[in-house]
């Protein structure tokens, strides 16, 4: 290597993004009405191939970037996986598969650790089966997780468990604990629901109270206290009752990216629910191109796109402006204050709107589906209903 090919790897390495959340597929058994996933989202026929995924991930490992979490929808119903998972492991990639766990078996579980998986990140609904089942659409999917939990601890892999957190299954949080506990999980992570996307069409019949979001917050600190040593704690709060937005993804385009079952490129998740944003795809320009030099990644990297209050914040490089999705989906433009912030002109109005919802019966969910007529999720979005 070269005396200026070592300094230009040294610049790409401080710069590069720690992680990247690999959307392997759209496709999922579960119909969570929270799910991350867009309301339009990809088909199977227009996923990323093979080899592509694995030259997405040998980009990756040359731009600097030390784990990989692979993702959906769930990626178990990719049949590649295995061969994915084991050049992740060649590439020196640390992979963490997210997991609803409901198709995975033993058999295939062991050759996934036999190739070099890292770790497993299950995500379940309720400790409560019946209501596990109602929120998923899924039958029996927590005795199946309940196995592959098992199974994960009995192969010496580290686990996670995610429990995305609402009204309709928060007054279980202590049950989810001790159930996390009990299976053996390293690492809990108790994520309010964020609203966006399917999340954001289903508010209404998610969002919890404030005082039950308080009553969350005071139950985790006291569970940490208890489990240290035995389980650490990520906690998720809901934006709604904040008064200072969270550092959206550690900052738009500072510390990680998401790519999509096509291929897009993205400085998060729900980055595609912006307008006028231009996505660039892996298919047609290097993944270092689009880190360093993508129009939607420059859109709100840094702090040069401020406006007041965030301009002279000092927290502006703490929060990093806050969510730029959710200053949409409640203001109209992305460049807003995130209303999280207390110094949001519309911060009163956001927590209003919350508890208002949280105060009514909840309205049944729209589940998550592939559907083909676009009108019809535009319409669902607007005046959330069951389908």
């Amino acid at each position: 290597m070269t005396e200026a090919n070592g300094a230009n790897s040294e610049v790409i390495c401080a710069t590069a993004p720690e992680g990247v959340l690999a959307e392997l597929t759209h496709r999922c058994p579960l119909q969570c009405p929270y799910c991350s996933n867009p309301l339009d989202m990809d088909r199977a026929a227009n996923e990323l191939n093979t080899e592509e995924w694995i030259d997405v991930f040998r980009q990756a490992a040359e731009l600097g970037v030390l784990q990989v979490h692979l993702s959906g929808g769930e990626p178990t119903v990719r049949r590649d996986l295995e061969e994915i998972v084991g050049k992740c492991a060649e590439f020196g990639l640390y992979s963490n598969l997210i997991t609803a766990g409901v198709t995975l078996t033993r058999e295939r579980l062991e050759g996934l650790a036999a190739v070099g998986l890292d770790h497993v990140q299950l995500s379940i609904q309720d400790v409560d089966a019946a209501n596990a089942d109602r929120i998923s659409s899924y039958k029996r999917g927590l005795e199946k997780k309940i196995q592959l939990a098992k199974w994960v601890r009995e192969l010496d892999m580290p686990l996670t468990i995610n429990a995305p957190i609402h009204r309709q299954n928060i007054d279980n949080l202590e049950k989810i604990i001790d159930f996390s506990v009990a299976l053996g999980a390293s690492r809990l992570e108790v994520a309010h629901v964020q609203y966006y996307g399917w999340a954001f069409v289903n508010r209404a019949a998610l969002i919890p109270t404030h005082q039950q979001a308080l009553w969350s917050v005071d139950v985790v600190e006291r569970a940490k206290e208890r489990l240290k040593g035995i389980m650490t704690f990520d906690l998720v709060v809901p934006d709604y009752y904040a008064k200072t937005p969270k550092p959206c993804m550690g900052g738009w385009g500072r510390r990680f990216l998401n790519v999509t079952p096509t291929g897009k490129v993205l400085p998060c998740h729900a980055a595609e629910t912006i307008p006028g944003l231009q996505f660039d795809n892996v298919r047609e320009r290097p993944l270092l191109d689009i880190w360093l030099n993508s129009s939607a990644f420059e859109a709100f990297r840094g702090t040069d796109w401020m406006a007041e209050p965030c301009r002279s914040c000092e927290l502006r490089e703490v929060d990093w402006g806050g969510c730029r999705c959710q200053a949409f989906a409640f203001t109209g433009d992305a460049r807003n204050t995130d209303p999280a912030c207390g110094k949001s002109s519309l911060h009163k109005e956001l927590v209003a709107l919350a508890n208002e919802e949280a105060g009514k019966p909840a309205p049944p969910f729209v589940y998550r589906r592939i559907r083909s007529d676009v009108a019809e999720r535009k319409s669902a979005q607007e005046s959330p209903a069951e389908t």
